[in-house]
């Protein structure tokens, strides 16, 4: 599946000193922009909460490869890289919206709960959420 693109202008009061978005923000981005996938895809984080199943980030990284400034308008791309039974994973890549600069790369892995916070293992309980992430994913 190709990216979806989640837009983000970056506000005065994400940046640092030197006028550039601190680097913690990025992580916040990503999870912007995996609601906003889950959103769009027909898989509501909200409607998958409420079936009581959680998705708690078991890794997450960034690679930093230009800056982002306030008022810039970034493009994140987000891909569902691949779905387990009791995992996910997805992909991001941000660019500057003007200038198609990348800004950085990162990936998220999330585990599968239920609503007692037990291991899920989604495939088995819910087979049709499963069927629906994986088609989306790269496999």
């Amino acid at each position: 599946m190709e990216s979806i693109i989640y837009k983000r202008r970056i506000n005065y009061y994400e940046t640092d000193r030197m006028g550039i978005v601190h680097h913690a923000n990025y992580i916040k981005y990503f999870e912007e922009a995996r609601i906003y996938f889950l959103d769009k895809t027909g898989m509501s984080y909200r409607e998958m909460e409420e079936l009581g199943i959680i998705m708690p980030v078991l890794e997450v990284g960034c690679s930093y490869l230009s800056p982002a400034r306030f008022d810039d308008m970034l493009d994140i791309g987000i891909s569902l890289s691949y779905v387990k039974a009791a995992k996910a994973s997805f992909v991001y890549e941000a660019k500057n919206a003007l200038t198609g600069a990348a800004v950085c790369r990162g990936f998220s892995t999330h585990g599968f709960l239920d609503a007692s916070f037990r291991p899920l293992n989604i495939k088995r309980a819910f087979p049709e959420i499963y069927e629906k992430l994986f088609k989306l994913s790269k496999k």
